[in-house]
């Protein structure tokens, strides 16, 4: 028996050292990044601009699998169901982690429990854009014709419970307007249409939108990050109007729940590292997107709360997807 009860003992001393021992070594394998939407968006080209960074430093392949579909879900729940090692990890839109929980009824996971926050890795503004037709050059202008026509004025989407359609909702709650949603299969079209005068405004990326406002064919009203974007300075911010509001294309990195959390610091540390790369800045600073800076604690309350305010935007709003 006390041979038992000594070969029990060092058996669990050894399963308590796995798991730092394992971190120690890590990484020692390819890693897959996740990222839930088509190749070429905002969250695409950061992934992969950090990815090729870290292949470089660590000498082995961060390989980039987009699979898109159902709003973002079906590759978190991949991510979700996958080894806690840190071998599989979720790029994701912030907005649509956070809207899904309400979105849909039947979601495959847990959004807080499934994950193991690492950081908000960037985050790029959006710009409000409205067809100059309107005659409006400011929010404050658009906010005053919009009561004056209720329900009358469209804006378009890129698509039902997309964050450009959330967005507007939180927005319009706030000012208390009545504008009529016209969503569109993306970014781009939603945009275009704007262009053609087809719809009223549009949230817009600020690479669209600024090339067209020149051309004389948009008129660029605020941008949604709280403090001004550098690209433009004399574009003021919706919260300069409104108050509080901060709105944008943000990018988070997570890894399946359980991860150990030296794993967690590590990958923080190597993207933190690699997002201050000039190649990374520069590719970053076409898209109109700024490092975020947050610590994995940092994040995950982040995310809790951002889950709660767009949880009752969509439950104002009514919107459902299945």
């Amino acid at each position: 028996m006390k041979f038992i009860a000594a070969f029990a003992s060092i058996a669990l001393a050894g399963l308590a050292c796995a798991g730092p021992a394992s971190a120690q070594s890590y990484p020692d394998k390819p890693i897959r990044v996740v990222v839930p939407w088509p190749a070429g968006g905002i969250t695409d080209v950061i992934t992969r601009a950090i990815g090729q960074r870290l292949s470089e430093v660590w000498g082995l392949q961060i390989v980039v699998d987009n699979r898109a579909g159902a709003g973002g879900t079906l590759g978190a729940a991949l991510v979700a169901r996958a080894a806690p090692d840190g071998y599989t990890l979720l790029m994701n839109d912030l907005g649509g982690h956070c809207s899904a929980p309400s979105l849909y009824s039947k979601l495959p996971y847990d959004a807080i429990k499934d994950f193991a926050p690492i950081m908000l890795a960037a985050g790029s503004p959006m710009v409000l854009v409205a067809n100059p037709s309107h005659n409006v050059r400011t929010l404050p202008q658009l906010i005053e014709l919009a009561k004056a026509k209720p329900g009358q004025l469209n804006y378009a989407s890129s698509g039902s419970g997309a964050i450009t359609h959330l967005g507007m909702v939180r927005l319009m709650r706030i000012v208390g307007i009545e504008l009529v949603h016209v969503p569109f299969k993306g970014s781009i079209p939603a945009t275009s249409s704007v262009i053609a005068g087809e719809t009223a405004i549009a949230f817009s990326t600020i690479p669209a939108a600024v090339p067209q406002a020149k051309a004389g064919r948009l008129t660029l009203l605020a941008v949604s990050f709280s403090k001004r974007s550098p690209q433009l300075p004399d574009v003021p911010t919706i919260a300069e109007t409104v108050g509080e509001f901060d709105l944008g294309l943000y990018s988070g990195l997570w890894a399946p729940a359980g991860t150990p959390r030296a794993i967690v610091d590590r990958l923080h540390a190597e993207f933190t590292a690699a997002m201050e790369q000039p190649k990374v800045k520069e590719i970053l600073a076409v898209n109109s997107a700024e490092p975020g800076h947050m610590s994995p604690a940092q994040f995950a309350d982040y995310v809790a709360r951002e889950i709660k305010v767009w949880g009752e935007v969509v439950r104002a709003a009514g919107i459902k997807t299945d």
